[in-house]
């Protein structure tokens, strides 16, 4: 008993002696610059655990105090793939189209504070941070949707460079926070670049676009997160851009993002993307030197299982330990911003606690812009808003009609509740208005054991008004390896073929438009609808998109006018599959509405209120001189008789000039107002040298003296009404960059 007693009293005694130790490292002292604080942590490690520290599940080093963390994290819209219940938001696409910056920005603050409530538990409980549970988040996505094809186009903010750039500086300055010292959350600007699709050979592909188009449309939103948000995370993509993997591409990773813009945050691989050298690109000899190649030109970090290697790099001479203390300075720099290594009184995000998840006021955000989201395509006669005191019966119909999987698109948590059109439908005017409510269809084929689609006409001739909330869901299109419902007609690995509803869908929305009864159809889709038939047959299309877990009442709203709509379309919607370009082909040629020349469905920036706004007294000088700044100021009044948000965008229009690319018009300006029926305001925009500048066949980008236009309105200059002036640049060339 006496022996048990004194192994006891020695093992207690050497543990406190090990911890007093550790607390002694210069790398534990919080009042130190953080560079001597790494450096120190860094000359304490062996070869061998420094490159199991650049893997995203770095181990634990219990010698030295240093807690295991796996940086893999997900948050595209609210935390995501946790076990715990969570706020979630509307998908990427959906925040796009409510034009509104400033509610971004809040959702990626209350995103960051439920991921911080999660991480300040496991960091308190000392077991190490595992994967899902860090706050180096994986996200925003702002490849640019340049192709309605593509299956993740749904995590982007839409096909729009200008747009891309704002909202996804929004969602980095939501998550990181604004404290000078620490970082609330990482953001990750992703996929770093050229990256949208296919997806069935994004492993091997091989981007090869012009640089014009390069810096044209595929990097400036990287520019921006990068030299403007500061964002602290960069992921570098699966495919090759002009022959050369993205992870190892050192025109991007070296020239461009550390030598010109000066990037000082960290890098990730995307998962398993380095081992795609030697597999599927076969750039490389062995899997060796293709980690060493990556870490050279400045991925730091690999998510996968490869970069152990690197010790052996070092033993053949294909790099330098000192290489790898370049990466982990990075690595090692952003988890002390975090404050891991810091009294936790000491860092202003340690006190946010489990109470903050799935409060109130992120609930009602989610609400909110999941209202704000909803874009009216067609309201024929002004059948909507529906007045409930008129109506006795409706037939909701379709796949999405009390679908939640759907509401909650890809990369997903999951909430307490969630609420579909059905379910808000019935909550609401249950004892008031006879529901009847059928599935009809499965998203791409019948249903088994179900009323046939003449039962469902034979009960919809009897309603006063027949709601068909359909589309596709994130198990149709998204990324190749989570969408596994392909195998149908329209898809193919995660990306669609066709923008055309399922046949399925479409064959049951021609049957009940047979009945003669008003028919609404409500879409769910991360991507756009040609609506080719529907378009000339239905009385009213509301483009939903994947809305997060108040989407069914934020639907309900507008159907019922508790909520005029005032969302904007991110994306153009073509008219037919025979108006996009090869899906391989990264030309912006004919593409988005900066260069499609076609006619289209519905605009880019298109959207429908249930009142009307002018636009007046548009000021701004005639001249300007190339590099100074530029404010313009028009007067925008709700002329119609309900209260309404409008999204008041700026257009500059470029003389398109022979051979010279030219985009026919580009945002460069948006805010969206809320205006009381008879309500008006002044809206004031700042421009840029950058803002009035154009692209070169070099890729600089060059403001030139000339004469423009400007546009503000509520959506393109040749699709609203709106002012425009004319202004005249004069001076010598500025290069803005």
């Amino acid at each position: 008993m006496t022996n048990c007693l004194f192994l006891s009293c020695f093992l207690a005694l050497g543990i406190s002696a090990k911890a007093q130790a550790q607390e002694a490292y210069v790398f534990r002292d919080a009042t130190l610059p953080i560079e001597v604080r790494v450096k120190d942590l860094i000359s304490r490690l062996t070869l061998d655990e420094k490159v199991q520290l650049m893997k995203h599940d770095a181990p634990a080093i219990p010698r030295l105090g240093v807690p295991a963390y796996n940086w893999w994290n997900e948050a595209l819209h609210g935390v995501a793939r946790t076990s715990e219940k969570v706020t979630v938001f509307p998908q990427a696409i959906g925040m796009a189209a409510t034009f509104d910056a400033e509610a971004l920005q809040t959702m990626g603050d209350m995103t960051s504070s439920e991921g911080r409530a999660l991480f300040n538990e496991a960091l308190k409980a000392g077991k190490g941070i595992g994967r899902y549970r860090g706050l180096t988040y994986w996200t925003p996505n702002i490849n640019i949707f340049r192709d309605p094809r593509w299956g993740r186009g749904q995590e982007t903010y839409g096909e729009d460079p200008y747009l891309t750039g704002r909202m996804g500086m929004a969602m980095v300055r939501g998550l990181e926070g604004d404290d000078p010292h620490y970082l609330k959350a990482v953001a990750c600007a992703k996929h770093y670049a050229v990256h949208s699709g296919p997806e069935y050979n994004r492993h091997s592909f091989d981007a090869r676009p012009s640089v014009f188009d390069l810096w044209d449309t595929y990097l400036p939103a990287f520019r921006d997160l990068i030299t403007k948000a500061k964002v602290h995370g960069v992921m570098c993509a699966y495919n090759r851009l002009d022959g050369q993997p993205c992870c190892g591409n050192d025109p991007l990773l070296v020239d461009i993002l550390r030598s010109q813009w000066k990037f000082d945050g960290y890098v990730t691989s995307d998962c398993w993307a380095i081992k795609d050298f030697v597999q599927h690109h076969k750039t490389h000899a062995d899997n060796t030197i293709a980690a060493s190649d990556a870490m050279l030109a400045g991925t730091d970090l690999e998510c996968g299982n490869l970069y152990q290697l690197l010790a052996e790099g070092v033993r053949k001479g294909l790099h330098s330990e000192r290489d790898i203390n370049v990466s982990l300075t990075r690595l090692f720099t952003i988890l002390f911003k975090l404050g891991m290594f810091d009294p936790q009184e000491q860092v202003p995000y340690a006190s946010i606690g489990r109470e903050v998840i799935e409060c109130d006021a992120h609930k009602q955000h989610a609400y909110r812009m999941a209202q704000e989201s909803m874009v009216l395509l067609k309201n024929e006669k002004h059948l909507l808003p529906l007045n409930p005191s008129k109506i006795k019966r409706i037939v909701l119909v379709g796949p999405n009609a009390d679908n939640g999987h759907t509401l909650l698109a890809n990369y997903y948590g999951t909430p307490s509740e969630i609420v579909t059109p059905l379910k808000s439908l019935q909550k609401r005017f249950g004892d008031k208005i006879k529901i009847d409510y059928y599935p009809g269809t499965d998203f791409v084929k019948p249903l088994e054991d179900a009323p046939s689609f003449g039962q469902i006409v034979s009960v919809a001739k009897k309603v006063d008004v027949i709601v068909f909330i359909g589309g596709i869901s994130a198990d149709y299109e998204g990324e190749a390896s989570d969408a596994g419902a392909g195998g149908y007609a329209g898809f193919a690995s995660g990306d669609r073929t066709t923008m055309q509803l399922p046949s399925v869908q479409l064959k049951l929305l021609k049957a009940l438009e047979k009945t003669g009864r008003p028919l609404v159809l409500v879409n769910m889709s991360g991507s756009v609808i040609n609506f080719e038939w529907e378009n000339r047959h239905v009385d009213a299309i509301l483009q939903a998109w994947y809305g997060g877990q108040a989407a069914g009442d934020a639907i309900v709203d507008v159907l019922f006018g508790e909520y005029n709509p005032a969302g904007r379309m991110p994306l153009t919607t073509y008219r037919n599959d025979d108006d996009l370009p090869p899906f391989e082909s990264y030309s912006m040629e004919n593409r988005t509405y900066r260069y499609f020349k076609g006619e289209v469905r519905y605009p880019f920036g298109y959207g429908l209120s249930y009142t009307t706004f002018g636009y007046s007294d548009m000021e701004c000088v005639s001249e300007v001189k190339t590099g100074k700044q530029l404010r313009v100021r028009v007067q925008v009044k709700n002329t119609g008789k309900r209260d309404g948000d409008e999204v008041v965008q700026l257009y500059v229009v470029h003389p398109q000039n022979g051979n010279v690319r030219i985009p026919l018009c580009s945002l460069k300006g948006f805010k969206r107002i809320a205006l009381k029926a008879g309500e008006e305001q002044a809206v004031t925009f700042l421009l840029s040298p950058e803002d009035l500048a154009l692209t070169d066949e070099k890729g600089n980008l060059v403001e030139n003296a000339g004469e423009v236009e400007l546009f503000i309105g509520g959506g393109q200059p040749a699709y609203s009404v709106g002012e425009r002036v004319k202004l005249q640049i004069t001076g010598d060339s500025y290069q803005v960059y």
